[in-house]
């Protein structure tokens, strides 16, 4: 159930992501607690020969599976932000995370970043699954009141995927951070606890199996399904 609210006088602090793994048809999203999946993302990550899915995050491309373990184990472990691994149900490998972030527990509010798919990845029912199932998670069973996705303002692919999840774009920081020696403009997405049921749906109904053909090739778009669905109502 939603936890969107109006009233907030009896409004609690939320309570931090936890460990627990979360199920889902085409992925596995599970919490990084210790080390055992990171030689696999590593063998995901390398597959970009070209480093481009570091183009912009603040770290990456790696020289070497060592350079990455020592990354890992100091951004990924280091208990400021839970990152979460996603394993495609098809391989049983890590090849993605996600971090929820910048948790603001006392304002409900929380961030997902750090979003970095490999090749194999990207563009696949099993990516889309795991971002719906950790926004699931620290909408409706968390209960944060608003989620922030952010990303470098000429990451296209990064405001065309938010778009597409359903975040709202509020505006763009300008030289908001460096990254890697220049100026980041920032772009902002949010989505908010009551627009969060109407989304929930849509995902829900894009991710039924009638709405795949047997090579796996979706047959309504995630953006249709909520168009319908909004013209129902």
């Amino acid at each position: 159930m939603s936890h969107a609210v109006t009233d907030l006088a009896h409004f609690e602090p939320r309570a931090l992501p936890g460990a627990e793994p979360i199920e889902g048809r085409h992925v596995r999203v599970e919490p990084i607690v210790d080390e055992r999946r990171f030689d696999e993302l590593y063998d995901a990550f390398a597959a970009d020969r070209s480093g481009r899915i570091f183009d912009y995050l603040a770290y990456g491309p790696f020289g070497d599976r060592a350079a990455f373990l020592e990354f890992a184990r100091e951004i990924y472990l280091g208990g400021a932000m839970r990152f979460h691994a996603m394993v495609p149900a098809s391989t049983g490998r890590a090849t993605g995370v996600a971090a929820l972030m910048r948790a603001d527990p006392a304002n409900g509010v929380i961030e997902i970043g750090h979003i970095c798919l490999a090749p194999s990845l990207q563009q696949t029912v099993a990516s889309t699954e795991a971002l719906f199932l950790i926004v699931r998670r620290a909408i409706d069973e968390l209960g944060y009141r608003r989620l922030e996705w952010k990303c470098d303002d000429r990451n296209l692919p990064s405001r065309r995927a938010a778009e597409r999840l359903g975040f709202r774009y509020e505006g763009t920081f300008r030289q908001h951070m460096i990254v890697k020696n220049r100026n980041r403009d920032t772009a902002w997405f949010s989505i908010l606890d009551s627009e969060w049921p109407a989304l929930r749906g849509g995902f829900e109904e894009w991710l039924e199996p009638e709405n795949f053909e047997p090579s796996g090739r979706q047959i309504r778009r995630l953006e249709d399904v909520r168009a319908a669905l909004g013209d129902r109502t």
